[in-house]
């Protein structure tokens, strides 16, 4: 065997299709592109979205609105939340880590207290963000809000 003897495995290559090159080839005439239209023409391009004509979909859907880019996602909780936490247990500080071991937000999540039931034990809350009557709440009883 000599490099100038070399082939590849019997069936292991196949030839490529000679388009347009006459009746004699079988692929000749249209060239495998049917008959008329923009498609069967050189230099066919359709528009993104295009649709033959119809309204197409992006024009059809009504829109109104838009989305803010710059948006932060909180996750509610509730002081009357807090309080059971506290209580069941026994915490004086209350962090984001605690949430997340209680199961009441993912560690990703941001976190947002809002002043929903009444505290009755003096905390300290770590959260990212405080609504003013969670904050007045959670003064009143002698604790204090740390902003993350």
């Amino acid at each position: 065997m000599e490099l100038n003897n070399l082939q590849p495995a019997a069936g292991s290559t196949k030839t490529r299709k000679r388009i347009g090159r006459g009746p004699g080839s079988g692929l000749g005439g249209t060239s495998t592109r049917g008959h008329k239209g923009a498609k069967s023409r050189s230099g066919y391009k359709t528009k993104i979205g295009f649709e033959g004509g119809q309204m197409p979909l992006q024009r059809r859907v009504p829109k109104f609105g838009f989305k803010n880019i710059n948006r932060v996602e909180y996750k509610a909780i509730n002081l009357a939340t807090i309080q059971t936490l506290a209580d069941a247990k026994n915490l004086t500080k209350v962090s984001v880590e605690d949430l997340v071991a209680a199961g009441f937000i993912s560690s990703k999540q941001l976190v947002k207290i809002l002043g929903n039931g009444n505290l009755t034990t003096k905390l300290e809350v770590e959260a990212h963000a405080f609504s003013k009557s969670a904050v007045a709440a959670i003064e009143a009883v002698g604790g204090n809000a740390v902003k993350l």
